[in-house]
C-alpha cells in the first residue's frame, strides 16, 4: 500500500484546540501548573483593563527555560501522555500551555529567563490563519524588553502574556465590559484558592508558594476545614495500584452549631454544602475534580457534610482518564468498589435504614407528637394518635366529635409541607427552628398530664418517668423538674 503524510491544516486545527471546554479560570490555572512545576516559589497574575488592549499576563520565578527548551514548550503535543514524567509534573498532553492561552486570546507570547539568558516567542492565531502554517514568532531581544512586567524577570523565570483577549471581553454588553472583565477575576481567585490551597499553605513534601493576583496575596480554601477541632477525621485508608499508593481521607464537617455562623458559611462554598459534598481528587496536591460522588451516591442531605480528599500520583493519569482541562476523571472500577464502601462507611448505614419494610425511626418508648415511618423506600410523618395528651382530648369527645377530631389529625398529616421543608433544611438548616411552648402553656399541658396519669392510677416513680418520655416535657424538662418538685416527686437541693 502507499503512504502519505496528511499534515492537519493549521488554520483549521489551531481555531479547533480553541474549543476544548477551558473556562477562564481553568484556562489561568493551567498556566500556574507550569509555573509550579518549574519549582516557582512566587507567581503573579495581572489583569489590565485597556479595551481592546487589555491583556493577562502570569510571570513566576522559575527554573525558566532555555531558547531549545521554548521552542519545544510552545509547540502543541510537545508531549506524550504516555511519557513518564517527574513526579512534581502538573502536566500530561503537552497542549495546556498552548489550548489554555488559545482558549482566551488571539495572540499569547512566552518569555522565558534561564540561567540569565532570555528567549521570547509568540502565537499570532491570526498570522497562523492568514498564512496557514505552524509558524511561531521568534522575538528579538529589543522586542523581549517591551513586553509588561518583562523587568520583573530576574535570572530565572517566566512571563505569559495573553493579548487580543477576544475569548475574555465580552462585546455583548459594552456598557458593563470592564465590570464583567472584573467580575471573571473574582472567580478566577476564588477557584485558585481552592484548586492550589495546599500550595499556598504549603505542606511535607510540598513548598509553599505565594500567588497574587494584581498584586492582592491569594487566601488558601481548604474544602475540609481540617483545622477545625469540630470536623471528624474519619479512618484513612491507602490503596496499591499498579505498584503506586492512591491516599484516601474521609472529612466530616462541623454542624452548624459547632461552628460560628461566618466559619458555617465560608466552609460552604458558593454552591453550598449540598452541591459541594462528596469526593475531592487531587493529583500531586493539585484539586483536579471537587464535589462529585462519581455516580456511586447521589447528593443527599444526609452526606451534606461529608468530603474525601483522594490523593494520586502523576503516573495513574491514564487509569483516571483525565481530561486536558484537569477538570474530569473517571475511577477505574477497582477504585469505584473501593470508594462505595466508603461512601457506606461515612453514611454510618444511615441509607439502609429506608429499605427495612415498615420500620419506626423513633427511639423505642418515647412518646413524641409525630412519627417518622420507613417503607418500601418511601418516608412518611404521621401524628402519634397514641400520645398520652391526644389520647386524653379524644377520650372526653362523643364518637361523632371523635372522628371528627381523628379527621382533622388526618387533614394535618395530608398538608406536611414537604417541599418547603426540605428547601430549607437543604439550604440554611441553621435557621429551621421549632415553636417553643411559653412556660405558663408548658406548665397547663404539664398538669394535665399529671392529672391524667393519676386518674389511671400511675404510681409517682412511673409519672417521672412517663415525663421523661413524652414530649413536649422531654424537651423542656428543666422547667418539668420545677413542676414535679411542686408535686413532691423531686427533692430540692
Amino acid at each position: 500500500m502507499n503512504i502519505i503524510n496528511t499534515p492537519p491544516k493549521a488554520s483549521s486545527l489551531i481555531e479547533s484546540l480553541r474549543d476544548i471546554g477551558y473556562s477562564l479560570k481553568a484556562a489561568v490555572s493551567d498556566i500556574v501548573d507550569n509555573s509550579i512545576s518549574a519549582f516557582a516559589s512566587s507567581i503573579e497574575i495581572h489583569f489590565s483593563w485597556d479595551n481592546e488592549s487589555s491583556y493577562i499576563v502570569v510571570i513566576d520565578n522559575g527554573t525558566g527555560m532555555s531558547y531549545d527548551e521554548l521552542i519545544e514548550a510552545m509547540r502543541p503535543g510537545s508531549i506524550s501522555p504516555l511519557d513518564l514524567r517527574d513526579k512534581s509534573d502538573l502536566g500530561r498532553f503537552g497542549l495546556g500551555l498552548k489550548t489554555a492561552s488559545f482558549s482566551q486570546c488571539r495572540k499569547v507570547t512566552v518569555v522565558s529567563v534561564k540561567d540569565g539568558k532570555a528567549s521570547g516567542c509568540l502565537w499570532d492565531l491570526d498570522y497562523v490563519a492568514d498564512k496557514n502554517e505552524w509558524f511561531l514568532k521568534v522575538l528579538e531581544e529589543r522586542e523581549i524588553q517591551k513586553q509588561p512586567y518583562a523587568e520583573k524577570l530576574k535570572d530565572s523565570g517566566t512571563l505569559v502574556l495573553w493579548e487580543k483577549l477576544d475569548r475574555v471581553i465580552d462585546k455583548t454588553d459594552s456598557a458593563h465590559t470592564e465590570e464583567n472583565l472584573y467580575g471573571k477575576l473574582d472567580q478566577v481567585k476564588r477557584h485558585m484558592e481552592l484548586v492550589f490551597h495546599r500550595y499556598l499553605t504549603g505542606e511535607p513534601g510540598i513548598k509553599a508558594v505565594k500567588l497574587f493576583i494584581n498584586g492582592d496575596p491569594l487566601k488558601a480554601f481548604d474544602p475540609f476545614n481540617s483545622k477545625d477541632q469540630a470536623t471528624q477525621h474519619l479512618q484513612d485508608e491507602r490503596l496499591d495500584l499498579h505498584g503506586e499508593t492512591i491516599y484516601i481521607q474521609p472529612y466530616i464537617l462541623p454542624h452548624h452549631s459547632k461552628i460560628s455562623r461566618k466559619d458555617f458559611d465560608y466552609y460552604a462554598g458558593e454552591d453550598g454544602y449540598l452541591k459541594n459534598q462528596g469526593f475531592y481528587v487531587y493529583r500531586n496536591a493539585r484539586l483536579l475534580i471537587s464535589g462529585t460522588w462519581f455516580g456511586l451516591a447521589r447528593q443527599r442531605e444526609l452526606t451534606r457534610l461529608a468530603r474525601v480528599k483522594i490523593d494520586l500520583p502523576n503516573s495513574l493519569d491514564h487509569l483516571w482518564a483525565i481530561d486536558v482541562k484537569k477538570s474530569r476523571a473517571k475511577p477505574p472500577e477497582v477504585i469505584r468498589q473501593r470508594l462505595k464502601k466508603i461512601i457506606d462507611r461515612i453514611t454510618g448505614g444511615s441509607s439502609r435504614i429506608y429499605t427495612k419494610r415498615g420500620r419506626r425511626l423513633t427511639q423505642k418508648g418515647l412518646n413524641t407528637v409525630w412519627l417518622r415511618e420507613a417503607s418500601h423506600n418511601k418516608i412518611k410523618y404521621s401524628i402519634n394518635r397514641n400520645h398520652p395528651l391526644f389520647e386524653k382530648y379524644s377520650s372526653e369527645l362523643n364518637d361523632s366529635l371523635r372522628d371528627y377530631f381523628s379527621d382533622i389529625l388526618t387533614l394535618i398529616e395530608g398538608q406536611f409541607p414537604v417541599d418547603a421543608f426540605y428547601a430549607d433544611v437543604s439550604g440554611t438548616p441553621e435557621f429551621l427552628t421549632k415553636g417553643e411552648l411559653e412556660n405558663e402553656k408548658l406548665m397547663e399541658l404539664a398538669d394535665l398530664f399529671y392529672r391524667t396519669l393519676k386518674e389511671q392510677g400511675v404510681g409517682q416513680s412511673e409519672i417521672k418517668k412517663q415525663f421523661e418520655l413524652t414530649e413536649p416535657f422531654r424537651s423542656n424538662f428543666d422547667s418539668i423538674m420545677e413542676f414535679l418538685k411542686t408535686k413532691g416527686m423531686v427533692e430540692d437541693e
